[in-house]
């Protein structure tokens, strides 16, 4: 099992339009996280976002839709 990461990309100002997911912290594998911080490279967290983490995740609200999906595979995983 691969171990997830909180990353947290978000403007001060949160509104329902598009490109929210651009507002949120979102969760993806530890290990592209890492590969991202060395190479500069985009990754993909659950909802499907992608991009460069290079932002303080702390400061950002957790995205629904990553929050979701990340709930629903643990629950899958302990039934």
């Amino acid at each position: 099992m691969e171990s997830t990461e909180v990353i947290r990309e978000i403007d001060s100002e949160i509104s329902l339009d598009e490109g929210d997911h651009d507002r949120f912290s979102h969760y993806a594998r530890k290990a592209d996280i890492v590969e991202s911080a060395v190479t500069g490279k985009p990754i993909v967290a659950l909802c499907g976002k992608v991009w460069v983490p290079d932002r303080n995740p702390d400061r950002f609200p957790l995205c629904p839709r990553c929050k979701d999906l990340y709930e629903q595979k643990k629950s899958k995983e302990n039934k």
